[in-house]
């Protein structure tokens, strides 16, 4: 069971590296192009059927680009497609979310005082959730909505909204959060594989024909490809957010979900308007900075307002286990100086990470965190600087394995 629990830890990291390192590419190339459209010029003398041009510097060279609105007027000799770097982070993504959410859905996915689901129960959820947004959205897109691209985006967010909430009701703040960005990333690598790539298809196709190019299908496309552009920066953030108990650990979580979906539309329109050659809007930045105070506001309104939230199963299992009482003194004596409400630990203000481990909740909350970071590697207490000892280390790996094993 010991060498298992190393390996699945292994295979975690494995497939999430290969996740950021594609939504690296995903995300680099979609910004690229959106840029890059947004920047070109138009001038006389250009090929015909050609929109527009730009010249770009990089690497010591020179570019000169130019984009066809619908199509040149036949098939170029060389093309380049741009679709595996959404496949790749999509596969990847889903990967990673059967690996750590549905395989360790007992301590991850469900949280038995909002619902009471069995693994399964809980792992049906959360895979065919997912297909929801797709199927709601694209019926929104192909409707007469799809020709008014401002309604349609605050219809989204709303669904959005919704999906947050819901995921709360059901899935614990952490869940919540990766849910509610797998659920927006779907929607984006959909967009990719059924219409974006289909209709570029239709349009290589029409020029090995001999056949003059149907412009709506570059149409179409471009308002899915804009819409992918004002998700990514929330996405990002979502799926980052568990490493932010602020974010993910409040009542209001879903809110502050809500919230970031704003920012990231609103720092988008500023990147998007200074690419077009627009005035810059600076007072996107001052809504955003506001956005982002009242959720740095949200993460901490008194308790008293939102309750005391009680254990689920699995966390009572790690209380009830003969191994709880010396983790639990280890922890106190080793770890919650700087893991507390106040620090007492000199220069740190602030619990990291916003972990407190001051009684039995917080620490059956955090095992899996005190296995990984205490028991299993060296990371914590950092440089070791509160002495923890082998034996000590070893107690926290009995401790986890005894309950999850």
């Amino acid at each position: 069971m010991t060498e298992f629990a190393i390996f699945w830890e292994w295979l975690a990291f494995a497939v999430r590296w290969l996740h950021v390192i594609t939504a690296i590419a995903w995300i680099g190339s979609s910004f690229y192009f959106i840029a890059l459209d947004l920047g070109l010029r138009q001038r006389p003398g250009l090929p015909e059927g050609a929109f527009g041009e730009e010249w770009q510097v990089h690497g010591g060279g020179f570019y000169h680009i130019q984009k066809y609105l619908v199509a040149p007027a036949e098939m170029p000799e060389h093309l380049t497609w741009f679709k595996w770097e959404s496949y790749a982070t999509w596969l990847s993504g889903a990967a990673l979310m059967a690996i750590v959410y549905w395989a360790g859905a007992e301590l991850f996915l469900i949280d038995s005082e909002k619902a009471d689901l069995s693994q399964w129960q809980a792992i049906a959820i959360s895979a065919a959730s997912l297909s929801v947004g797709w199927i709601v959205y694209d019926l929104l897109c192909k409707s007469g909505l799809g020709e008014k691209p401002t309604l349609l985006m605050i219809l989204l967010f709303i669904l959005l909204v919704i999906m947050g909430w819901g995921y709360n009701q059901i899935f614990t703040g952490k869940a919540m959060m990766l849910h509610l960005g797998a659920f927006t990333a779907s929607i984006m690598s959909a967009n990719v594989f059924f219409i974006i790539m289909p209709n570029q298809r239709i349009v290589v196709a029409d020029l090995k024909a001999g056949r003059k190019p149907d412009p709506k299908y570059g149409k179409i496309a471009k308002l899915r490809s804009t819409h992918n552009n004002y998700l990514t920066l929330p996405v990002i953030f979502l799926m980052l957010s568990n490493h932010y108990p602020l974010a993910f650990a409040t009542e209001f979580n879903w809110v502050i979900a809500a919230i970031v979906f704003l920012m990231g539309v609103v720092i988008r329109h500023y990147f998007n308007s200074t690419h077009a050659h627009k005035a810059a809007p600076h007072w996107t930045w001052l809504v955003a900075t506001i956005l982002f105070l009242v959720i740095v506001w949200l993460s901490t309104v008194p308790s008293a307002l939102t309750g005391e939230r009680k254990l689920s199963a699995a966390q009572e299992r790690f209380i009830q286990s003969v191994h709880f009482a010396p983790v639990a003194e280890l922890v106190a004596s080793r770890c919650s100086m700087c893991h507390a409400a106040e620090p007492v630990w000199e220069g740190i203000q602030r619990a990291p990470k916003g972990v407190v481990l001051e009684n039995e909740a917080d620490i059956a909350a955090q095992a899996h965190e005190i296995y990984i970071n205490a028991g299993r590697s060296h990371a914590m207490p950092p440089g070791n600087i509160t002495g923890i000892t082998t034996d000590e280390r070893a107690l926290i790996v009995v401790w986890f394995d005894d309950v999850r094993g």
